[in-house]
């Protein structure tokens, strides 16, 4: 398994469909900077607190100059339903294979109740317009995460700019 990259590391290639099978690729957003969020399953507890987080400060993270791509192994009609009860203003991402999620170090093995499977650890990255990790959050808690993002990606901004 691949690590997780870290702050200056180029950041792996993604290249993915959302829920209308739109192909979205980091490749094509040299020059911006974008928010990577990988997130376990659509319309549970704890992705449903970071999807609202998001969702609440898209506004602020957009006018801070980045886009959120939201990352989870779930199909595209999953997404689709999980975006429109939500009301997402985000992309969502469909990982079917856990390809992305592996070349991130997000893909993990978790015990659970006796029963060992491998699962999408809830993880962000702050890629750059240089297309490198700006930043990376190895084990996110929902909770905050949001915000704090943004107060990254705009020091990071500030920092790149002098």
């Amino acid at each position: 398994m691949p690590q997780m990259p870290a702050a200056g590391d180029p950041a792996p290639a993604i290249a993915l469909p959302d829920e209308s099978g739109m192909l979205h690729r980091l490749a094509d957003r040299g020059g911006e900077w974008t928010v990577v969020y990988f997130y376990p399953e659509d319309d549970t507890p704890g992705c449903t607190t970071e999807a609202c987080e998001f969702r609440d400060s898209f506004a602020s993270i957009r006018a801070a100059g980045a886009e959120v791509w939201g990352i989870s192994p779930d199909d595209p009609r999953s997404h689709a339903a999980f975006r429109a009860k939500l009301e997402l203003p985000f992309t969502l991402l469909s990982d079917a294979g856990a390809a992305v999620a592996i070349a991130y170090g997000a893909w993990v093995e978790r015990t659970k109740a006796g029963r060992t499977d491998m699962r999408t650890q809830r993880s962000t990255f702050l890629v750059g317009p240089d297309g490198r990790i700006a930043h990376a959050w190895p084990a996110v808690k929902p909770e905050g995460h949001a915000a704090e993002v943004r107060s990254v990606l705009v020091a990071a901004k500030a920092q790149a700019a002098s």
